[in-house]
């Protein structure tokens, strides 16, 4: 085989590290451009904050000099605070054992409400609330064994999740299973309600077991969760009426009373930290015309650091020199990077609220059916840069605060030849639904046939995919019991 050299023609798109750049910062949410930004601010010293470069402006003559004023300073000394204080604490000793926080919330000095700033939870999950409550019930350091044991086995619902006989088997050989039954019986009653249940039918049967025994409807609502809580599921009231000789009465108020239990006893206990959506744009109308406008708030505005870009010598090749010269050009592209960003969503957001102005004056049944494209054409980009720039970015209107993919969807076409929205049928439907007579809820079939009287040319089975989307159950698990029907 013998080597030689060959001379090829072609065209290759390379992409630069700054256009990498832009398309990254593109995509990102507001949370992870804020951390981006956090970072680059940590990583480059030619890059600071505009508030404090503003600041770095003033001189130190120019700041007015504080002095503690005579009154404050009688009063320190006319107290005997410092005789309160120890002199030296104790190494084995904590801050909080020698001054105690208050017992309660403090209340401000204008009214009588509690400031909630200062109460914080403690309880970082539901297994440590069960082992809170464990470590308080007086028990033998065997049972106490026995109860971590299950509390381990208890998912985050409240549910256990391994049967009794592994926990058991798992166990010291001399531990009976009776008593590890009776540990978890002790458990089950525990805070939150019917916590430690193996079954469904077992964790609402716990938590009726905890009401008063002269509770109206008590005794039919235990039968229906014992015998027939698959019947109270699917709704099948007449079969339950058969199967029971409970009268109508009594069963619609024992399924009243199963209602206002908690099916997932652990969902009252999370230490989720609840995740709050910052628009990424606003849109308000002014003077009868819709006013796009972006959300300052979660981008702080950059600048270059002044003093150390003017330390940059152009005809020095010193490390440190090169150093901050290669910063400065990395600070100059980030910048570039963040207002290219900024002007391709102000330029996409405002694009969507021109097209769907008929949204944020009536709601979701005015949507126009908007695709991917449309907006590329009307701004001159890539379909890739729309779906970028829509994801994970929010725009708060007058209907509400949604993502801006929320404003595509297919069409369907109507009796009059023009087109209607997915998202507009989707909440034509809802509407429906929510009016509809709980006793004789509308079927798929109709739900269709008065959309087709509206003139909207949609089938059934399109129905059905919209309905289960939304997560409305069938006309059958939408029925409520009506004795009158």
């Amino acid at each position: 085989m013998k080597t030689s050299l060959q001379l090829k023609i072609g065209q290759q798109l390379t992409m630069t590290p700054q256009l990498q750049q832009a398309i990254r910062l593109l995509q990102l949410s507001s949370l992870d451009l804020h951390q981006e930004i956090q970072q680059n601010l940590y990583d480059n010293p030619l890059l600071e904050l505009a508030e404090e470069s503003e600041h770095q402006l003033l001189g130190k003559e120019d700041k007015p000099q504080k002095e503690a004023p005579e009154a404050e300073a009688t009063d320190l000394n006319g107290t005997d605070w410092e005789n309160k204080i120890p002199n030296d604490l104790p190494v084995d000793v904590n801050w909080d054992d020698i001054y105690q926080p208050p017992a309660t919330p403090r209340l401000s000095n204008n009214n009588d409400t509690y400031d909630f700033d200062s109460v914080h939870s403690v309880t970082e999950s539901l297994q440590d609330h069960l082992l809170w409550q464990l470590n308080l019930t007086p028990m033998s350091p065997t049972d106490h064994l026995i109860g971590e044991n299950i509390i381990d086995s208890i998912d985050s619902r409240g549910m256990l999740t391994i049967p009794i006989e592994e926990i058991w088997s798992a166990l010291d050989d001399d531990i009976e299973l009776d008593e590890v039954i009776a540990v978890l019986h002790r458990i089950q009653q525990f805070d939150p309600p019917g916590v430690g249940a193996t079954s469904l039918s077992e964790c609402l049967m716990i938590q009726l077991n905890q009401f008063s025994p002269d509770t109206p409807f008590l005794k039919e609502a235990k039968v229906l969760v014992s015998d027939h809580l698959e019947l109270v599921g699917q709704r099948d009231y007449r079969q339950i009426e058969r199967h029971t000789r409970f009268t109508q009465d009594f069963i619609a108020n024992a399924i009243e009373l199963i209602q206002s239990l908690t099916p997932n006893p652990g969902d009252s206990i999370s230490n989720d930290d609840i995740e709050y959506v910052v628009p990424d744009a606003r849109v308000i109308k002014v003077d009868n015309h819709w006013q796009v406008t972006l959300n300052d708030e979660i981008t702080p505005k950059l600048s270059i650091n002044q003093h150390y870009a003017q330390l940059i010598k152009r005809a020095d090749s010193s490390q440190d020199n090169t150093f901050l010269k290669n910063h400065l050009q990395e600070a100059r592209w980030f910048l570039r990077s963040i207002e290219s960003r900024n002007d391709t969503l102000m330029r996409v957001a405002s694009c969507i609220v021109q097209m769907q102005q008929g949204f944020l004056e009536q709601g979701p049944v005015a949507m126009k059916p908007m695709v991917l494209a449309d907006i590329a054409d009307r701004l001159e980009l890539h379909e890739s840069t729309i779906s970028r720039v829509t994801t994970q970015k929010y725009l708060d209107t007058p209907q509400g605060v949604f993502e801006l993919k929320y404003f595509f969807s297919s069409h369907v076409s109507t009796a009059s030849g023009g087109e209607c929205s997915s998202t507009a049928i989707r909440a034509i439907l809802k509407k429906m639904i929510s009016a509809e007579n709980p006793g004789k809820p509308l079927s798929d079939n109709k739900l269709t046939s008065l959309l087709q009287d509206m003139g909207i040319q949609v089938a059934r089975r399109t129905v059905a995919k919209y309905r289960e989307g939304m997560g409305i159950p069938s006309s059958s698990e939408r029925k409520r019991y009506n004795p009158n029907v």
